[in-house]
């Protein structure tokens, strides 16, 4: 199992949203308001700073089999991209175990 967590721009998230549920056997997401910042270099190659450094960003949490992995990043790659500085990044993440708490099942069936 594999856990995709993406920040991405929250005007993004309706077109992702709507592309993901199209992927066969999605097995969905949680979202949630985060604010942050990464490295930001100007032409020259100098660090740039701001007196808010802190973006409003969407993250997006996803927990699925090994082989729908890929597809998903795919799909997030394409879809919340717009080219600009501050799209966000992916990171794939291995799943030891999981628990559906209500029926108990565990592993990929929980998921």
């Amino acid at each position: 199992m594999k856990m995709i967590i993406a920040v991405i721009q929250p005007f993004t998230l309706s077109r992702l949203t709507a592309e993901l549920e199209c992927i066969e056997n999605f097995p969905g997401l949680t979202v949630g308001d985060v604010r942050g910042f990464g490295r930001r270099i100007d032409r020259s190659g100098n660090r740039m700073t701001s007196l808010d450094p802190y973006k409003n960003k969407v993250r997006v949490e996803i927990v699925t089999g090994d082989e729908m992995a890929e597809t998903i990043v795919e799909t997030i790659k394409t879809h919340a991209r717009t080219g600009n500085h501050g799209d966000g990044k992916i990171f794939v993440l291995p799943v030891e175990n999981a628990v559906h708490i209500q029926t108990g099942e565990t592993g990929n069936q929980a998921i």
